[in-house]
């Protein structure tokens, strides 16, 4: 507590006000790692932390922290933030200033060397805590530039490196420079993804990983949002093929960014991101939401923004005139008025000045500009929360990737998802990225990720699962879907077209299992699009049949409503669309129920241990590599039903235990007392609340004047049933046996004794 309110509380000057932050729980750990490291005389380190998750505000919190821990040894720290492009540096700026520090920056390398020279951390008269933020390439290639050789002993120089799964020249560049003007200083490298590949020497330079927090975690944590990655329907794919050729023919042999600037590819693709945008405002019922278009090249972003002004853009005058006509207007034409896209803004490193620049990217924080056009500026560092719809209008690689995609990850409101728009395809490019995350994910887990090796099929398995859909669809007519149709519409039996479905749903994981484990060669045995229509046909034929059997087994209308409801709804969702999952969903779901059941302060609930009996039964009694793909599905469908019972189980516990001034002993003397089996104390759950609350006053109070007390159980014992008859007979008119007199005397003394003996806790 102490820590948490010493380091973790922060008001922040966001654009609607001030706000209250607390430090989430992975700083808090990543924080305390850090003061572990240093402990044990480790200087250097990468704290990898998901996008999302406040690197940022992480490096704001150990100005804190660290400060402290240096002041203790009488050593005075200086704090850099080391970036190595101008619109992060503008960036964490902005981040640090609105958090309460002073940000000084380094303008020039003769700036920088003065600033390594000086003794003294702050530089401001009103002694406001203070950073420096410093780009790498005011220094690249220039070894002489912070050389210093007045080392002062008392000056701890913490340098915080931001992105640094980025490759880094260590020789020549301004890490080698770094690391002359300072070999003791200690170097925090912070990164949103994992270090991926051998070309990276990030690890070399700065360590092995100080703290990780992974994607999925921030998903189930809150912090972030899924991605969902939606295809262009095959309309607008015709269409953008068309122009595309069409502009080859017009202009011959040109640069290929030339052609996808050209006025025939801009003007559908600009069409179709509008109407799009202003659809999903619709679908989404939200109006508030932004947009970000990443194009091609710079001419495609000014060409597009042209575009857009032309065509869609409205001015402040026109709109104030929509608004005071609204009176006259349908609903329906208010509606589409909120949803349409009135206003963008082209955000280039040539375009505007660098204050114009970091206007606008506050005017679209705040929600005056619908839409940015961007090349490669903001895709890495940019965090607006009302960004949900992502157009990628070119292919982006490894960790880029990564970064680009989850800048619509951001919670915001009652969203569950940002969504990704996928001009460039870049499912390929994503999975080769991802299955590079997982092999850093594993390579991080160990030994223990030896327990999960079985959610990954062999090639054996996959091949004969492949077999086994080649010999059920053996006798369907699979080249023609109008006779696959007419084959299936004969089949009367329900389970026939279930184990029908249930082999191609089978199909379809077969697919995104092939992909994930890069086995592209067993995607030539198959053609899983054809077996996409194939199930769909399938489900819409199982529909009629339990349509037909709803209404001969007399199902009320009010079902049958429901279900033709479910069926319009479904076919409402867009085509193509997929989940973008990274990393391990089982080791997820497995992590959360195992911290909810670790957390619990009541472990001797007769509905805990059923719950822990459960898990043993999932994850001890059988062997898990015996574990068939359709088990482990239900393994992660029991442990989902096992974590929701715990988190409902824990947070029970912890309103009583608020009920008793946070005390756990006698939230659980509680439970026991008001456990069925308790029948002969006939009381309600308040009049024992009170009860006990009394007895706890006394209790404290005894304790309190002499702890050697509750070494001696008998004695403790004789002298708390005096209070516990007074209090529950006597004071609160609660009948007990004596039976029940001495139980509840026996379970204050125990807990008071395993509360005092070190190592005799019960949790």
């Amino acid at each position: 507590m102490a820590f948490v309110l010493r380091y973790a509380l922060v008001y922040v000057n966001e654009t609607k006000g001030l706000e209250k932050h607390i430090m989430r729980y992975p700083q808090i750990f990543a924080t305390k790692a850090i003061g572990n490291k240093l402990d044990e005389g480790i200087r250097k380190g990468i704290i990898w932390h998901t996008q999302g998750s406040g690197k940022t505000a992480l490096a704001f919190y150990n100005v804190r922290f660290l400060t402290d821990y240096f002041q203790k040894q009488r050593i005075t720290p200086k704090f850099y933030f080391i970036v190595d492009r101008l619109d992060l540096l503008q960036q964490a700026q902005r981040e640090f200033t609105a958090r309460g520090l002073r940000v000084r920056t380094v303008d020039s390398r003769d700036d920088f060397a003065r600033d390594i020279k000086a003794t003294k951390a702050i530089h401001n008269d009103a002694g406001v805590p203070e950073i420096t933020v410093v780009n790498i390439h005011k220094f690249k290639d220039d070894p002489d530039v912070a050389s210093t050789k007045d080392y002062n002993v008392d000056i701890q120089r913490i340098y915080f490196l931001d992105e640094v799964h980025r490759s880094y020249n260590p020789k020549g560049s301004f890490l080698a420079n770094l690391k002359e003007s300072d070999p003791n200083a200690i170097k925090i490298g912070l990164t949103g993804t994992p270090l991926l590949g051998d070309d990276y020497n990030s690890r070399a330079l700065f360590g092995d990983y100080i703290h990780k927090y992974y994607y999925n975690a921030s998903i189930a944590d809150g912090y972030t949002l899924r991605l969902i990655r939606e295809e262009i329907s095959t309309e607008y794919k015709l269409i953008l093929q068309e122009a595309l050729a069409k502009a080859k023919v017009l202009v011959g042999d040109v640069k290929r960014e030339d052609i996808y600037a050209h006025s025939c590819f801009v003007e559908p693709m600009i069409k179709y991101i509008v109407t799009d945008f202003e659809n999903s405002r619709g679908a989404l019922n939200d109006a508030s939401i932004g947009g970000m278009v990443i194009c091609d090249s710079a001419p495609q972003a000014k060409y597009m923004y042209e575009l857009f002004n032309k065509l869609y853009a409205q001015d402040e005058a026109a709109i104030n005139n929509q608004a005071s006509d609204s009176n006259v207007k349908t609903l329906a034409e208010i509606r589409h008025e909120e949803v349409k896209v009135k206003s963008a803004q082209l955000i280039l490193h040539d375009v505007g000045t660098k204050e114009e620049r970091k206007d606008w990217v506050e005017d679209f924080k705040a929600g005056k500009i619908d839409i940015l056009f961007v090349y490669n500026m903001l895709l890495t560092g940019f965090d607006a929360k009302r960004l949900k719809k992502l157009y990628l209008g070119r292919m982006i690689r490894a960790h880029n990737l990564l970064q680009a995609l989850t800048r619509v990850n951001r919670t915001y409101k009652d969203f569950r998802y940002g969504y990704v728009v996928d001009f460039a395809d870049i499912s390929k490019e994503f999975d080769a990225t991802n299955k590079a995350y997982f092999e850093e994910l594993q390579s991080e887990f160990g030994d223990e990720m030896e327990s999960y090796s079985h959610l990954f099929k062999s090639h054996e398995e996959i091949q004969q699962e492949i077999e086994h859909v080649k010999d059920v669809l053996f006798l369907y007519e699979t080249d023609n879907m109008e006779l696959f149709s007419d084959q299936i519409s004969q089949i009367q039996d329900r389970e026939t077209v279930l184990s029908l479905k249930k082999v191609l749903a089978d199909a379809r994981s077969l697919y995104n299992l092939v992909r994930l484990q890069g086995d592209y060669k067993f995607l030539e045995e198959l053609d899983f699009n054809k077996l996409n229509v194939l199930y769909r046909e399938t489900s819409h034929h199982l529909d009629l049949l339990n349509t037909k059997q709803n209404l001969e087994q007399g199902i009320g209308t009010s079902n049958l409503l429901n279900q033709a409801l479910e069926d319009v709804i479904f076919k409402f969702t867009k085509i193509g669309e997929e989940e973008l999952v990274l990393a391990d969903e089982l080791k997820s779901t497995l992590r959360k129920t195992r911290e909810a059941m670790a957390s619990n302060f009541d472990q001797r609930d007769p509905e805990f241990i059923s719950l822990r009996e459960e898990l043993e039964r999932l994850f001890k009694k059988r062997k898990l590599s015996e574990v068939s793909q359709e088990q482990m599905n239900a393994n992660i469908d029991e442990l989902t039903k096992i974590h929701k019972r715990i988190k409902e189980l824990n947070r029970m516990n912890e309103q009583m235990r608020q009920k008793y001034k946070g005390d756990a002993k006698y939230a659980r003397i509680h439970k026991r007392l008001t456990e069925p089996q308790q029948t002969d104390i006939n009381s309600s759950e308040r009049t024992i609340h009170e009860a006990l609350m009394a007895v706890k006053n006394d209790a404290d109070e005894k304790v309190l004047n002499s702890s050697q007390i509750v070494d001696n159980e008998s004695y403790f014992e004789g002298q708390m049933m005096p209070i516990v008859i007074k209090r529950f007979m006597k004071d609160h008119k609660i009948k007990l046996k004596p039976d029940s007199s001495r139980y509840i005397n026996k379970l204050v003394v125990s807990e008071y004794i395993n509360e005092y003996n070190v190592g005799a806790r019960p949790w």
